[in-house]
C-alpha cells in the first residue's frame, strides 16, 4: 500500500472508528473489540448521513438544524430536541424514505416549556463545550463518536460507542458537568 493510501486509511480510522477500540470504565476493564467496517462501509454510512441531512434541511416542516444524524452500517439515529411530535414523526419519515436507509433509531427529545432565550442558549453552548471536552479527554470514552446536545441544562448524548461500559462512563462524566440539570442517554452500542 502507498503512502497516500496509507494515511488514508489512518485518517478513515481515527474519524470514524474503524479497527479495534479499546473501551471500558477503569483501567481495571476488560479490553472489548468493536466489530469494525470496511473502509467501504464507513464511506457509505458518512455519504448516507450526508443524505438524510440534506434531506431533513430540505423538507419545510422541519428544523433540520436541530436534528443530529449518525449512521452506522445504514442505520440511522436521529436524536436531539423537536418542536412537537408532528415535527418528529415527519424526520423519521424523510429519514426513513432515503435511498439505502436500513432502519432509523428515533432518539429526539420533545422540547418542553416555553422557547430559551438567548441567555439560556448561551448557557446551553457552554456545557455543551464542557461536557464534550470532558468526554474527549477520557481516556475510556471515545468522545468523538459521542454527539453532544443541551437544552436548558438537559444534555443527550447520542451515537454510536463500542460498549455499554462507554455508555455509563459517558453518562457518568456528564452528569458532573457544572451546569448539568439531567443527562439523558441516546446512545447506543455497535454492532
Amino acid at each position: 500500500m502507498n503512502t497516500r493510501l496509507t494515511s488514508l486509511a489512518m485518517v478513515l480510522s481515527l474519524s470514524t472508528g474503524l479497527g479495534v477500540i479499546v473501551t471500558g470504565c477503569d483501567r481495571n476493564t476488560p479490553v472489548t473489540a468493536v466489530p469494525p467496517v470496511s473502509v467501504g462501509v464507513a464511506l457509505d454510512d458518512t455519504v448516507m448521513t450526508t443524505k438524510v441531512k440534506t434531506a431533513l434541511l430540505g423538507d419545510e416542516s422541519i428544523k433540520g438544524f436541530d436534528i443530529k444524524v449518525v449512521t452506522r452500517k445504514g442505520t440511522v439515529q436521529l436524536s436531539g430536541f423537536v418542536d412537537n411530535q408532528t415535527q418528529l414523526d415527519r424526520a423519521v419519515y424523510v429519514a426513513h424514505n432515503v435511498e439505502g436507509v436500513t432502519a432509523v433509531e428515533n432518539n429526539m427529545t420533545l422540547k418542553e416549556g416555553k422557547a430559551a432565550t438567548v441567555g439560556n442558549t448561551l448557557d446551553d453552548s457552554i456545557i455543551t463545550t464542557r461536557v464534550k471536552t470532558v468526554l474527549l479527554a477520557d481516556p475510556d470514552v471515545k468522545g468523538v463518536d459521542i454527539g453532544v446536545v443541551t437544552r436548558k441544562g438537559e444534555v443527550q448524548l447520542s451515537g454510536f460507542v463500542g460498549s455499554q461500559g462507554q455508555i455509563d462512563r459517558a453518562v457518568a462524566l456528564a452528569q458532573v458537568v457544572e451546569g448539568v440539570q439531567s443527562v439523558v442517554n441516546q446512545m447506543s452500542v455497535k454492532k
